[in-house]
């Protein structure tokens, strides 16, 4: 899924838009040169600049060039952010794809679906490859930032199949709704973002949750995700302490809630 992914992106974008004058940003942050190289053939920009560009903030570019640039490094973007690419945290620069960044949502029709169809592929390599659930949640919320939307993902995560993506989606609901009870669920990049969503999908997973909890009886995280999604739905509070002063919120709650084997 992820190489066809790159594939047709490498398609749509092989002609990219050009810029109709130098690329101006902060020259601050970025060198003149550098500014350049950016205005250049997108293969010359090194992983470094590439990188740079992407956690740079929109502000600190021209509103206009800003999504010509996102356009013309797409193809380079996407590799940066997949699973042969660099280990990086992506929510934060996916969501300058958003409205009040590079503007996806506005960008032609092929280019958009290109993009969600990689966007499809990343999140369904971050489900099933292991990766812990808050790692999920981040890209899945960059996501969500950039195109404005979170239930589509949230449907693409629920249809994914398969051993390990019931296990991954097992660890995600499970971290979800201890958060909820223990009311610290927040977005920390989509500012327009809704957590009510997640709330509301959550309980229709039970029934995949007790479906691998069943396969699995001495998987500790689906049984506790049981208890969490039930609790979360009926509005009960958490059946368990909140770890503060434990050694940092995931750790020490794996610990109070004898979480040791994790599928």
């Amino acid at each position: 899924m992820w190489r066809h992914a790159l594939a047709e992106a490498d398609r749509v974008f092989a002609s990219p838009p050009r810029l109709d004058r130098p690329v101006d940003g902060c020259t601050y942050c970025t060198s003149e040169s550098e500014l350049s190289i950016l205005g250049g053939d997108p293969a010359a920009v090194s992983d470094d600049l590439l990188g740079r560009f992407l956690r740079e903030v929109p502000s600190h570019w021209e509103a206009d060039q800003y999504p010509v640039l996102w356009r013309r490094l797409m193809p380079r973007a996407l590799r940066y952010w997949g699973p042969e690419g660099h280990d990086v945290d992506p929510a934060g620069e996916i969501g300058h794809l958003g409205p009040h960044g590079a503007r996806l949502a506005e960008w032609p029709a092929p280019e958009r679906a290109a993009v969600e169809q990689a966007f499809r592929a990343l999140l369904a390599v971050s489900v099933i490859d292991g990766r812990p659930a808050s790692d999920i949640a981040d890209l899945l919320e960059g996501i969500a930032h950039a195109t404005g939307e979170l239930e589509p993902w949230l449907e693409h995560i629920a249809g994914l199949s398969g051993s390990t993506a019931d296990a991954g989606l097992v660890r995600l609901c499970f971290d979800w709704a201890t958060d909820f009870l223990w009311e610290e669920f927040q977005f920390t990049w989509w500012y327009d973002g809704d957590p009510q969503a997640i709330a509301a999908w959550l309980p229709t997973q039970r029934a995949r949750i007790a479906a691998f909890a069943t396969r699995h009886p001495r998987c500790k995280t689906a049984s506790d995700a049981l208890i969490a999604v039930d609790r979360l739905q009926a509005g009960d509070h958490s059946p368990w302490l909140y770890p503060s002063g434990i050694a940092g919120p995931v750790s020490g709650r794996l610990r109070l809630l004898g979480a040791a084997e994790h599928h």
